[in-house]
């Protein structure tokens, strides 16, 4: 099965680590995966979004126009991406800060209140697992355990002791899904 993915918002919301963690644990379970991050000069605050394809097929090309599953987590990418899910398709998105909420009925929307998980952890840094959690949960195309095997494998070794939180954030995340 293959998964072509979007994930955009706001420069550090942890789109671009959201996105190749979820690569990275695509390797660990053998499938094929494409990582193609997109943002601009600014490191923080400026727009960014990532391209991920989970596959146990060869894929074709990194690049899309149209895509399986949209994560948006800002009203920019809301708007920029909600056209681009294909009719069946998902569209997840974070409920701060969203003003217009999507109108398209072909799709599957599932809306999470995933700064308010963070806010609820008290550590605003399991905000993308959070969110990778609720994917998950809505799409398994890895398990948890490889995305934790990714973070090991990510993390600088200084930032191990953060995996029990992190693994407890995609456990939050997955239970936003209603």
């Amino acid at each position: 099965m293959i998964n072509e993915i979007v994930i955009a918002g706001f420069g550090g919301q942890g789109v671009l680590s959201m996105g190749k963690i979820l690569a990275y644990s695509g390797l660990m379970e053998d499938k094929e995966v494409c990582w193609l991050p997109s943002y601009g000069p600014e490191q923080r605050g400026g727009t960014a979004n990532v391209t991920v394809i989970v596959s146990d097929e060869r894929i074709s090309s990194p690049v899309l126009n149209t895509y399986d599953v949209v994560v948006v987590l800002n009203q920019q990418s809301l708007d920029k991406f909600e056209s681009k899910v294909k009719p069946g398709g998902i569209l997840m998105y974070d409920t701060y800060g969203i003003h217009k909420k999507p109108t398209r009925t072909d799709i599957t929307v599932y809306p999470i209140e995933a700064t308010e998980a963070t806010i609820e952890m008290n550590n605003s840094k399991t905000f993308n697992m959070i969110v990778l959690g609720a994917l998950l949960h809505v799409r398994p195309m890895v398990t948890i355990e490889s995305v934790l095997k990714a973070l090991k494998k990510t993390l600088p070794e200084r930032h191990h002791h953060l995996i029990p939180l992190n693994e407890q954030a995609l456990n939050k995340g997955a239970s936003l899904i209603k």
